[in-house]
């Protein structure tokens, strides 16, 4: 171990003023031949002959693939390897246990950042300006990896601790010990040597497309039918797609009425996917919006309103064309791969086959018979949402809301309830408090999302709205569910053994160990559920949620493959690809089910924009959820948590079968949802 690494590691920031004109100048190429590498091999397997021959020449072609003309000549580039690799194991695991800890203060502290500079936009302080956008949409740390193959840094570790692919992983699943497993995630943070101007610029357009949903609210009292009739309370305002889909949620029990409200829903839902909505009705409520017909009016008269064009699909291209520069740079050379098998962990293709397998089921057509029973009517297209097998689908909305504002008239009451909802749960009193410690809440201006710590000693973040009158019930829902994020981001970050196995396999898990929280939320407002047929109800809920947002997911992949194979496409060109994409999904898996045709309904989720390739978590979070609770249901729940949450960021199928000893699987909820619709009563 060299003395002066955590020197550099200090340095990173000052490095780039002391870049060379010819190497700021100078194109990247790389330049270490084959023969470099074995001629650098052999002789560092004559220096170490008692070395892990595997690990050797793993780290020296890893090293090479990332080294560049600006880094050094090849023989430059042989002797660093013969200077800094390290045969022997206490000495590596002494270098590990140090970058370990200087990549968590980097990566806490600019995780710190980014929060903080982020708040004006996430939550409610003042009207946002453009000073506002421009800071939180800048990224300190874009130019970190940059600054660690300047000074070397990153090579030291890539030599030292190589980089396996998933196939590999999954191959040394098995044999591996915890200290190998974080051996190889050490390896997985320098593969790719990405510009830090191009990690900026994916910064930039993703802060912008954040900024663009989180106003994209629409005013409910100024929705009017062709009478003039307004329907929803004055001051409801709800924000794309997240609240609008649970406003449709929340009128299943409310009969032919709840249905009209629905329809209206949905029909605000298809003005944004196909970008007829008027612009000046978005987060307004200066005019009222006919949304069926597409009239808007100005104190009761009739005015002209401009649609918003294609806004929301530039987004889209936005963030196609950002996150494209970085292909070349990669060996995942596409966005989809590198969020699949590189985020997931998890083919694209794999993911898709086991989506439309699951989308093809039978069983389902047996669960939409159930639903149209339970409804008394034909299906509708935003049945995708059906709600009635919850427990809180009885239970009138306005009672609920009343029980949420007065429980958490703001931020400071749910967050002072936090160490009390965890005792509910069954933590121990220690264990609640040090968790509750450790998790702020704060109001949001958007649905809300967990922004977790990256280091200990600093807190995770709980976001959700909350009006002046308080947390409603859909706020309250969503801010048990970011618990649940936060909960596993402060266990999986101060309990696992290896910080660099700090968090969950991908976002898929820690979606799965939130809904499992979301679903216990009427639970933690002391309201028991006493049905015997909960345990059916609820695998039911799940396999309808798993089949609706499968389908959104698979329109996101669809979506995305047809970018890469229409670089060039306009904002209109995408409009037109994602609702024939969107409808081609729905008839050849939904149309079965629901006995209607051509709806574009999957294309509404405002995921699509803000958070490129990501939607397939939820899909796969579902199925987590249910493996994972059907094995809750014969152990206690927070001791196994706990546990869970500990196993930390190994790959998918050696979590699962750490965990619960079996991989991910469509088949047990199948099977089980198939014999719930059968026994359930109407």
């Amino acid at each position: 171990m060299k003395n002066y690494l955590t020197l550099l590691i200090m340095a990173i920031i000052f490095s780039s003023c002391y870049n060379s004109d010819s190497n700021t100048q100078q194109k990247e190429v790389a330049n270490i031949t084959a023969a470099t590498v074995d001629a650098t091999i052999d002789k560092l397997t004559n220096m170490h002959n008692v070395a892990d021959a595997d690990l050797l020449a793993r780290g020296v072609k890893h090293a090479a693939s990332l080294w560049r003309n600006v880094d050094g000549t090849e023989a430059e580039f042989q002797a660093f390897c013969e200077a800094y690799f390290i045969a022997d194991e206490m000495q590596k695991e002494l270098m590990f246990n140090k970058v370990s800890r200087n990549l968590e203060i980097l990566y806490g502290h600019f995780n710190k950042i980014s929060l903080d500079l982020q708040r004006p936009l996430h939550e409610p302080m003042g009207d946002i300006i453009d000073i506002d956008k421009a800071f939180g949409g800048f990224s300190a740390g874009s130019h970190l990896t940059s600054d660690l193959y300047r000074n070397k840094l990153a090579f030291n570790i890539a030599l030292n601790f190589p980089y396996y692919t998933l196939t590999e992983k999954e191959q040394n699943a098995a044999s591996w010990s915890r200290k190998e497993w974080a051996y190889a995630r050490m390896g997985d943070v320098f593969t790719a040597r990405v510009p830090a101007e191009i990690l900026q610029n994916v910064s930039e357009i993703s802060s912008a497309s954040e900024m663009y949903i989180a106003n994209y609210n629409i005013y409910m009292g100024q929705l009017v039918d062709d009478d003039m009739k307004t329907y929803f309370p004055e001051d409801m305002v709800l924000l794309s797609h997240w609240n609008l889909r649970d406003e449709i949620k929340s009128h299943y029990s409310k009969g032919a009425d709840g249905v009209q409200l629905q329809g209206m829903v949905y029909e605000v839902m298809k003005r944004i996917i196909n970008q007829t909505i008027p612009q000046k009705v978005i987060n307004s409520g200066e005019y009222q919006w006919n949304p069926e017909t597409n009239q808007t009016f100005k104190d009761g008269q009739p005015v002209e309103l401009t649609n918003e064009g294609n806004d929301r699909y530039q987004q889209i291209i936005n963030n196609f064309h950002a996150m494209r520069q970085m292909d070349e740079f990669s060996p995942l050379n596409t966005a989809v791969k590198r969020a699949f098998a590189g985020g997931m962990e998890i083919t694209q293709a794999d993911a898709e086959k086991l989506f439309t397998e699951f989308m093809s089921s039978e069983e389902l057509k047996q669960v939409g018979e159930l639903i149209k029973k339970r409804l008394g009517r034909d299906l509708k297209p935003w049945d995708i949402w059906y709600d009635g097998f919850k427990a809180r689908s009885s239970i009138d909305e306005d009672a609920l809301n009343t029980i949420t504002r007065t429980r958490y008239p703001n931020a400071k009451a749910l967050d002072d309830d936090l160490a009390n909802l965890l005792l509910k749960l069954g933590f121990t009193k220690e264990k609640a408090q040090f968790l509750s410690d450790r998790i702020d809440v704060d109001p949001a201006r958007g649905s809300g999302h967990a922004w977790g710590a990256s280091m200990k000693g600093e807190t995770a973040h709980l976001r959700t709205r909350i009006p002046d009158s308080g947390m409603d019930y859909k706020g309250y829902n969503i801010a048990i569910h970011e618990f649940g994020h936060n909960v596993e981001q402060t266990i999986s970050l101060y309990d696992v053994d290896y910080y660099m196995l700090n968090g969950v396999p991908n976002t898929a898990f820690t979606e799965a160990l939130a809904f499992i929280f979301q679903k216990r939320d009427l639970e933690l407002l002391d309201m028991k559920n006493d049905n015997p047929e909960k345990d059916a109800l609820q695998t039911l809920d799940n396999f309808w949620s798993t089949y609706e947002i499968m389908g959104v997911s698979l329109l996101d992949q669809r979506m995305w493959l047809w970018l890469y194979a229409n670089p060039d496409a306009t904002a209109e060109q995408l409009k037109v690809a994602v609702e024939d994409i969107a409808v081609d999904i729905w008839n050849e898996f939904y149309a079965p089910v629901f006995g209607i045709k051509d709806q574009p309904i999957l294309a509404i989720y405002s995921h699509m924009i803000n958070s490129p390739i990501y939607l397939s978590n939820y899909a796969f979070g579902h199925l987590i959820q249910f493996q994972v609770e059907q094995y809750l249901k014969t152990a206690d729940f927070a001791p196994e948590v706990e546990r869970l949450f500990k196993i930390g960021s190994i790959t998918p199928n050696a979590w699962m079968q750490e965990s619960l000893k079996e991989d991910i699987s469509i088949v047990s909820i199948i099977e089980e949802s198939g014999k719930a619709a059968a026994n359930i009563s109407q």
